[in-house]
């Protein structure tokens, strides 16, 4: 297993699914509910992304190919996609639009919606879970990746158990820097994505 893969896969889902982004969104979400209510919320968000997150891993390249999409093309369109998110992180586009998903609605138990789909198991973790597994056919690196994904949900519950803490100690100016530290890995990150379908296709040299 290739420790760099591993920490390539880390870095992109850690990045994507972002997870000191959501943890305001989170206080927002259960703001006013006591410690007991916040973590069974916290917990039950994180295991409805992680079996989510999972399925994709295992079928997603399935149904691709299903439909007639090669990974190739996948690859360049997850990497457009990322890039995508990327520049809404750098340009505080894609906290705007999570606020405004939290605010559309305010069910009893936030956890499915808008926790667990779309804010943790949103479109770009979906990608980058298939990008990840379908990047390597060993079955050590596959279950490399969901080692990673674990740990990176974990790190969401982490954060999800400790946000009054957390929300103490950075504050929104500490919050925003971060935010875009993490835009300029992933839209890093993104252009290799795109430049590895373009090597696929024999556009790009190895």
């Amino acid at each position: 297993m290739d420790p760099t893969f591993l920490i390539s896969a880390f870095v992109t889902l850690f990045v994507v699914i972002d997870p000191i982004g959501l943890t305001p969104l989170f206080i927002a979400l259960t703001q006013g509910a006591d410690a007991r209510h916040r973590r069974a919320v916290g917990i039950r968000a994180t295991v409805i992304a992680a079996a989510l997150l999972t399925l994709f891993a295992f079928f997603g390249e399935a149904v691709l190919g299903f439909i007639g999409i090669g990974m190739p093309a996948f690859r360049i369109s997850g990497g457009i996609l990322l890039f995508i998110t990327a520049l809404d992180m750098l340009f505080e586009r894609r906290n705007k639009r999570r606020e405004d998903r939290a605010e559309a609605d305010h069910p009893p138990d936030p956890s499915v919606f808008p926790l667990a789909i779309p804010l943790i198991a949103g479109p770009g973790a979906i990608a980058s879970m298939i990008l990840l597994t379908g990047s390597t056919t060993d079955v050590l690196g596959i279950i490399g990746v969901l080692g990673v994904m674990a740990l990176v949900l974990a790190l969401v519950l982490m954060l999800f158990l400790s946000a009054g803490l957390i929300e103490r100690g950075l504050g929104p100016t500490g919050i925003t820097v971060t935010t875009r530290l993490l835009g300029m890995l992933l839209a890093a990150l993104s252009v290799q994505f795109v430049l590895d379908g373009l090597r696929d296709f024999g556009f790009v040299a190895p």
